[in-house]
């Protein structure tokens, strides 16, 4: 009978439960409820079948950040995994610096003998510390990656309650936060706090898989590095099988830290054919299932002299949008995966092979559907802005400055960007990370570029995108609105020499839709000013278009576009921020890119 009671309470709140008055959703945020919301595995990397999706109706409250004891009554209920700033958390509230936000639930369970219990955040904005019945169990500190407890000692059969407190300084620190400030304007949107990705619990054996590092390479070779857990009386063997389309293929057993998987007649991965092999790892008694995409991503001279990049050892002109990942309803998270998808399938609709992901880390499942589209991703790190934190932004003038930034600051952005590294490792859709953007936050350039290439020495590092150039990393990136250029000129004495040539961001073309913007009465603006019409705002885009052209026959490698949709007051999106409007067709830019040769 107390199952049943508890059923039709949380049915009811369910019912109780609806997105914020007055706020703009998608078509898919007016779908979400309690029971649907982000209900999809979230680690697509290293997948199991034994789990438990936490999101949905959670009671929260916001107490002063200077209370340390538990909240004495709950302001409400908040839908999880949205943000409590977000129309879909069905608050709609803003947090403060002074402030602290507490989460609670309640979870049934019967754990079992000999298994492990994970409690695992995709991420949470900023500062968080977590409770299992009554116990901390841990503390987490980054607003955009994923983290876990292994809550296994505190659970008990029955009910069980989990509780969380979150504090969030915003752009108030040297906290990096991304686009966001507490005080939204221009190109900075509204802050998001607390949890906003998927909550999860998983059961695993005592001795398990904690973590792949795949690396492959176009002769089928396959790096695997596989961290485990648990305790084990003799050396552990690991066995990993590929197959394709349901085949096997390949096999290898033996030590987990050094592992070779050689994939006979490799399919390669390519933003032409995107080809995944499945991946099955077997350590005792755990399985995870997984994937790789065979590529390798370079650089080489083109029969001029200048530096292209390359993939799979052929040139290729990486051409996509700044794609920043916002929503009117979510914020921060995609209203569903479905949603987060479409903006995907749009862009490759529409001729692009690339996309630059701007200053946030999306959720993991993102990054797999770019894997399986055929999309290449440049990577941000989520920097820190403010003026004071930054330096003189020289661009790409010789003689440039660095900010100074402490030591203990300086380790926190090391750290969020290592695990940024690391969590993204093996998505084969990631060619590029991207350090910082526009000198935001921009401080020990030298240092962050060597050692991301030591890090990652796959990969390509864009030190600074439109930032303050130091001879670092591969890449030396020019930002420049409404129409590309580059400051060629800027590049004697050698002072270019090396490095591959992009226009990091380009265009920001604004054509306002009415009935579709987030604040009608605010500034509504794009770069260049309004065009009179449509029609006018087409041709500036083609003519962007036909300026990019140019400048890759003079030895640009790269042009990103801004950007896919509008976000809040910027409308300079080829999408309306609520994504009912397409503000011109996909196959109208394809048409457009294959007749500028930018795409097949």
């Amino acid at each position: 009978m107390k199952s049943i009671i508890v059923l039709l309470s949380l049915t009811a709140a369910a019912h109780a439960w609806q997105p914020a008055d007055g706020s703009m959703l998608t078509v898919w945020g007016a779908q979400v409820t309690p029971d649907t919301a982000w209900r999809e595995y979230p680690r697509p990397m290293i997948q199991r079948k034994e789990w438990t999706n936490l999101n949905g109706l959670w009671d929260y409250a916001v107490t002063p950040m200077t209370r340390t004891g538990h909240p004495d009554k709950w302001d409400g209920q908040i839908l999880v995994p949205f943000a409590i700033e977000s129309a879909l958390s069905g608050v709609k509230k803003s947090l403060t610096p002074d402030d602290a936000l507490w989460y609670r639930r309640t979870l049934e369970i019967t754990p079992k003998a000999g298994k492990r219990y994970l409690l695992n955040f995709e991420a949470v904005d900023y500062q968080s510390t977590v409770w299992a019945n009554g116990k901390e169990v841990g503390s987490h500190r980054g607003g955009n990656l994923p983290f876990s407890f292994d809550v296994t000692e505190t659970l008990q059969s029955g009910t069980n309650t989990l509780l969380v407190r979150v504090t969030d300084a915003t752009d108030t620190t040297y906290q990096l936060h991304g686009k966001q400030l507490l005080k939204p304007h221009g190109c900075f949107y509204t802050a998001v706090s607390g949890i906003w990705q998927t909550v999860w619990l998983e059961e695993v054996p005592e001795l398990h898989v904690r973590n792949l590092k795949i690396t492959p390479k176009i002769d089928g070779t396959v790096a695997l590095a596989i961290d485990i857990e648990g305790p084990s009386d003799k050396p552990p063997s690991v066995t990993v099988t590929a197959s394709l389309g349901g085949r096997k293929i390949a096999e290898t057993s033996g030590s987990p830290d050094r592992l070779t998987l050689k994939i006979p007649d490799p399919k390669l991965w390519s933003p032409d054919s995107p080809t995944l092999y499945d991946l099955s790892v077997t350590l005792g008694e755990d399985t995870v299932t997984s994937y790789v995409g065979l590529r390798e991503t370079t650089v080489g001279k083109d029969v001029d002299g200048n530096l292209r990049f390359h993939l799979n050892g052929r040139e290729v002109f990486h051409f996509g949008p700044l794609d920043q990942g916002w929503w009117p309803d979510g914020l921060l998270t995609p209203p569903s995966d479905a949603a987060m998808r479409s903006d995907l399938e749009f862009l490759k609709a529409a001729g692009f092979n690339m996309l630059r992901k701007h200053i946030k880390v999306e959720p993991r499942r993102y990054y797999h559907h770019c894997d399986k589209i055929g999309l290449l991703v440049w990577q941000d790190q989520v920097s820190a802005y403010r003026k004071s934190l930054n330096p003189p932004w020289t661009r790409l003038e010789p003689g440039p400055v660095d900010a100074t930034w402490p030591e203990e600051a300086h380790q926190q952005f090391m750290s969020e960007l290592k695990c940024m590294i690391d969590v993204l490792h093996n998505h084969p859709s990631i060619v590029q990370w991207v350090t910082f953007n526009e000198a935001w936050g921009q401080h020990r350039t030298m240092d962050v570029g060597k050692w991301a290439v030591a890090y990652d020495p796959n990969r390509q590092i864009n030190v600074a995108s439109g930032g303050n150039f130091w001879p670092s990393g591969h890449v030396v990136d020019a930002h420049n609105y409404p129409h590309p250029t580059f400051p060629f000129d800027q590049g004697k004495d050698g002072h270019f020499d090396g490095f591959v040539k992009v226009v990091g961001e380009f265009g920001g073309h604004g054509f306002p839709v009415e009935g579709h913007l987030w604040n009608p009465k605010a500034r509504n603006w794009g770069y260049g000013g309004l065009p009179k019409d449509k029609e006018e705002w087409l041709d500036r885009y083609k003519t962007s278009i036909d300026k990019l052209v140019d400048l890759r026959k003079q030895g640009i490698a790269a042009g990103i576009y801004t950007q896919t949709t509008d976000v809040e007051g910027e409308i300079n999106g080829l999408i309306t921020y609520d994504r009912k409007v397409r503000k011109v067709p996909a196959e109208t830019l394809a048409a457009i890119h294959r007749a500028a040769g930018l795409s097949e």
